[in-house]
């Protein structure tokens, strides 16, 4: 395992590596509403595929990338996701001259492919570079670098894609020429090439980096207790599977109140000019909740406790939500960020501990978990509240944080079925 005094050239690649990862990620929140004017969407439930479609891939790819890791390993394989992400940023650019969602769609899910690839390599290697008692602060520190792109990104491509937005869609309540129409939406529709182009050149100089930087290979040290037990598989780890369904929830939380922000307050009739900023409100208190993380955990606080009082924030948040309206809503709507920020540094750690040989494997399970949590939980918050009822959909997000709960209470401590 890597001594403490060689950690510091690592995490900065792994900041940088977050840093890609927290943006690409959050430029779907604005993303929804821009879609949803561009390509003529009906209802929030299409809308919400954009969240769908990139998040499903964590559902289908981690499995896969786990066996590339196993043959390049950590390194080659961040290079190789790095990759794949700019692959699908620069079809962005067929997808807006053709204003075809599916191609919009199909981007997304490639950026998301290429992230997954990315997740399932820096999660374990930023838990395994030091003690794992450690883990959720290390991992709360490539964090900051995560959410700080979070919030950069909604104002910078919000800003872009979708300026003057509220006004243009009055316009195109009122222009009954078809042609004329069709030239405003294509116009719109090009604006999100130039930033994702740009995106697709970063990356590729980052996977440069990457490449040329001395990043030590590092192994998940062998579990005694695996070997004794004779465990032959993931699933024989309650805490693993436990701490996967954790991911779901966690995510679908997550997602929820930074993607979803933006449409919440357009639904309760907030212009959309504001609307598009909300969720770099949310990405600010989660930043927030890292940086707690990097001072308080393990000195002051355990991970499991962390993550209880997480949840327990999370449900109080919540119905606050549900039973306020207006912009008080709004608040603590993206006060959830700082409930969500400690709920991944705590549950990986603690999913993956004691895995020994099984921790590539593991960890791929742990991001899968990210799919249905990004892809499904908004799309049933959104078929519950919608434009009808907008906070009626925070009863799914309070489910989510009482099985956190339960994980950080007893989940965690299960090692056997």
């Amino acid at each position: 395992m890597t001594k403490k005094n060689n950690y510091l050239v690592p995490m900065l690649v792994m900041a940088l590596i977050f840093f890609m990862m927290g943006y690409i990620t959050w430029t779907n929140g604005p993303l929804i509403p821009y879609l949803k004017i561009v390509c003529n969407l009906e209802t929030d439930v299409q809308a919400f595929f954009v969240t769908s479609a990139f998040y499903f891939s964590y559902f289908f790819m981690p499995l896969p990338s786990a066996a590339v890791l196993q043959k390049l390993g950590f390194k080659n394989g961040m290079i190789a996701g790095l990759v794949v992400v700019a692959l699908g940023s620069l079809l962005f650019i067929p997808a807006a001259d053709s204003r075809t969602y599916g191609l919009f769609l199909t981007a997304l899910f490639m950026q998301g492919s290429g992230l997954a690839l990315l997740q399932t390599a820096v999660n374990p290697y930023v838990s395994i570079l030091g003690p794992i008692e450690s883990a959720a602060q290390r991992i709360s520190i490539v964090g900051l670098a995560n959410k700080a792109a979070g919030i950069v990104a909604p104002v910078l491509v919000g800003g872009i894609i979708l300026k003057g937005a509220s006004d243009l869609e009055k316009k195109l309540l009122v222009i009954t020429d078809a042609e004329e129409k069709n030239a405003i939406l294509s116009e719109m529709a090009s604006r999100v090439q130039t930033p994702y182009v740009a995106l697709a050149v970063i990356l590729m100089v980052v996977a440069v980096i990457i490449f040329f930087s001395h990043l030590p290979e590092i192994q998940a040290e062998a579990d005694v207790d695996t070997s004794k037990e004779e465990k032959k598989s993931v699933f024989s780890f309650p805490n693993l599977v436990l701490g996967a369904i954790g991911i779901v929830c966690y995510v679908g939380a997550e997602v929820i109140a930074g993607d979803g922000i933006g449409q919440y307050g357009k639904n309760i009739g907030i212009s959309l000019d504001e609307a598009k900023h909300f969720t770099s409100y949310t990405m600010g208190a989660m930043l927030l909740g890292y940086i707690i993380g990097v001072i308080a955990i393990p000195k002051f606080l355990k991970q499991e406790d962390a993550l209880k009082y997480s949840a327990i924030i999370g449900i109080v948040f919540c119905l606050i939500v549900i039973f306020t309206s207006g912009y008080t809503s709004i608040l603590f709507i993206a006060l959830l960020g700082l409930a969500n920020a400690l709920m991944w540094p705590a549950i990986f750690p603690l999913a993956i501990n004691g895995l020994g040989n099984f921790t590539k494997v593991g960890s791929a399970l742990l991001i899968m978990g990210i799919g249905p949590g990004g892809g499904l939980l908004p799309l049933l918050y959104a078929m519950l509240g919608g434009e009808v009822n907008p906070q009626r959909g925070f009863w799914v997000v309070i489910l989510c944080y009482v099985f956190i709960l339960y994980y950080a209470l007893v989940g965690h401590k299960k090692k056997s079925w």
